[in-house]
């Protein structure tokens, strides 16, 4: 099985996606979500409690994609753990075989949650990077885990004097990927990474950038609402609210958005996420015609 890192490595343009966590996801869910992403993607991020809702762990998810053919790409979140239960579950990943990692603070848990569960963030992104990374030096460990250690950005506007120092931290603290918010506005996405590429960023981390299938107009703005840091252009959802076909034309919008990823330097992949039917990635990335 190649993995993701393999393919950060050997390609210019690479592609993940997310798999379905919900409560009632079991082995057999993670394999059919599996089947439908399979030799599509070049790897499948498991997030840790997207939103405050409970589901598997992340690192049981993982190990069920290793035995359906996928490569995950684990989400721990500070939000959840110490610091002795991250680097327990970062051990307790490598053991199973997961070699990625995305690892987020994690978003604020939804004030519908009930009972309401306590935040922890013993430790912040960078720190917990910086862990991660220092397990690939510590030669106390019977087998020194090569660890693939990414994070999560959000793209904006960046002004004149502006510098990514959060992004700088994060890539000092051992980052080598990092994957952006969805973030659908292509002119704003340009102008933040041409700062990147002028720090040199982006040749010590790998930029891939959140796009998304979006299903109808209602859809998009739910997303762009209450999906943090989520952004989608209002010239999108316009071309969604006046479709004939708003799922053709959501498959349109995002080939569309995934050759222009393709060809926008200092982006080195994409991460696409289907907001309704899984089955609309290999959809779309096939419309695109990039690979």
């Amino acid at each position: 099985m190649n993995t993701f890192r393999d393919a950060i490595r050997a390609r210019d343009f690479v592609l993940t996606s997310e798999c379905f966590l919900k409560p009632e996801t079991d082995a057999d869910a993670i394999r059919i979500q599996a089947d439908v992403l399979r030799g599509h993607v070049d790897g499948v991020v498991l997030t840790d409690n997207q939103f405050g809702s409970l589901h598997m762990s992340t690192i049981a998810a993982g190990r069920l994609m290793i035995e359906n053919g996928l490569d995950p790409v684990v989400q721990l979140s500070c939000r959840n753990r110490n610091r002795i239960s991250l680097l327990a579950d970062l051990l307790g990943a490598v053991a199973l075989g997961t070699t990625s990692f995305l690892l987020v603070r994690g978003n604020r848990i939804p004030k519908n949650i009930v009972p309401r569960p306590k935040l922890v963030l013993d430790t912040n992104a960078t720190d917990l990077i910086a862990m991660a990374t220092s397990l690939k030096a510590d030669h106390d460990l019977r087998a020194v885990p090569d660890l693939y250690v990414g994070g999560s950005i959000t793209p904006h506007e960046p002004k004149a004097d502006w510098e990514p120092l959060k992004l700088i931290a994060k890539a000092d603290a051992g980052a080598q990927f990092m994957i952006t918010h969805t973030c659908m506005d292509l002119d704003l996405l340009r102008r933040y990474v041409n700062r990147l590429i002028a720090t040199k960023l982006t040749h010590r981390v790998s930029i891939i950038v959140g796009t998304a299938i979006l299903a109808s107009a209602d859809d998009a703005r739910w997303m762009r609402d209450y999906r943090p840091n989520c952004q989608i252009p209002d010239t999108l959802i316009e071309r969604l609210e006046n479709a004939r076909d708003p799922r053709e034309e959501g498959l349109n919008i995002c080939a569309e958005q995934l050759r222009a990823l393709a060809d926008m330097p200092g982006v080195s992949g994409a991460h696409v996420v289907a907001s309704t039917d899984l089955r609309l990635v290999p959809e779309a990335i096939a419309a695109s015609e990039i690979n």
